[in-house]
């Protein structure tokens, strides 16, 4: 993954986290990134599953 790419994630997950939703755009681009894992960080792949979690168990929505 470049590091703009990585960067780009690394941003979309902050945004995730903080406001506790996920837009479909941000969800293509996770599964993009998880489902490629060229170069995604171990801390990525976790952060990514946290986001799966937390959307299981409604602690995040998604939004359009």
């Amino acid at each position: 993954m470049a590091k703009s790419d990585s960067s780009n994630l690394e941003a979309i997950l902050q945004r995730i986290f903080t406001n506790r939703r996920i837009t479909r755009q941000d969800q293509h681009i996770m599964m993009s990134n998880l489902l490629a894992q060229e170069g995604l960080s171990d801390a990525h792949i976790m952060q990514i599953n946290q986001v799966f979690d937390g959307l299981k168990k409604g602690l995040i929505r998604v939004v359009d």
